[in-house]
């Protein structure tokens, strides 16, 4: 089968493109709402995108409705935020979160989540969170007609919980991916846990 992708929906290229690219990590992101509650939302179109500066890649589509993601709005006029990599007993909870709730109000006091102070960020962290980035806003690119935003955040902290934290077999400190036991998004409704760790030396 080949898709052209020049004769396809805006909605079809999304349901073919998140089935395919796969699976996508998701960020779990704290922003302030304007009226100081927390607000807090999944996104999978999420990924690295470099290291000097160390930044993050989130893009924000819109509500149905045709208004900006809360997400986005926050972001771009407090400048910051924290993203958190999602484990699989939040999966439920990061679920829920995606619910679309009137502008203002809290997913995390809908969900009686319990957050805790982030070092380097006027933030909260979720308590619960094997692993949270402190953010702050680089940039925001707009991309086609809705528009897209691709939001660009700086990483300016990174908590790590200590469970998660181990050493490798020349005694270095090493992020342990299994006990982060984070989850990918699939196409539609779907989701992947870790799995099997596979390992391959690189060619020299």
């Amino acid at each position: 089968m080949y898709i052209d992708f020049g004769t396809v929906t805006p909605q079809q290229a999304y349901f073919t493109m998140t089935q395919t690219i796969i699976p996508r990590p998701i960020a779990w992101i704290v922003s302030e709402n304007t009226n100081g509650s927390i607000n807090l939302a999944p996104f999978s179109y999420f990924n690295a995108v470099s290291s000097n500066p160390p930044l993050v890649m989130i893009s924000a589509g819109i509500k149905p409705g045709g208004v900006a993601k809360d997400t986005l709005n926050n972001i771009r006029q407090r400048k910051d935020f924290v993203l958190h990599i999602v484990s699989l007993e939040q999966l439920d909870a990061m679920n829920q979160s995606s619910a679309n709730l009137p502008s203002g109000e809290s997913e995390v006091e809908m969900l009686g989540l319990e957050t805790v102070a982030l070092e380097g960020s006027r933030l909260p962290r979720l308590a619960d969170a094997k692993v949270a980035f402190a953010c702050r806003l680089y940039d925001i690119h707009y991309i086609g007609s809705d528009p897209q935003a691709l939001i660009l955040g700086q990483v300016e902290g990174l908590y790590v919980d200590d469970s998660v934290v181990g050493k490798d077999d020349k005694g270095r400190t090493k992020i342990l991916a299994e006990r982060i036991n984070p989850i990918g998004r699939l196409g539609a409704n779907e989701y992947v846990t870790f799995g099997e760790r596979l390992s391959r030396d690189r060619p020299k």
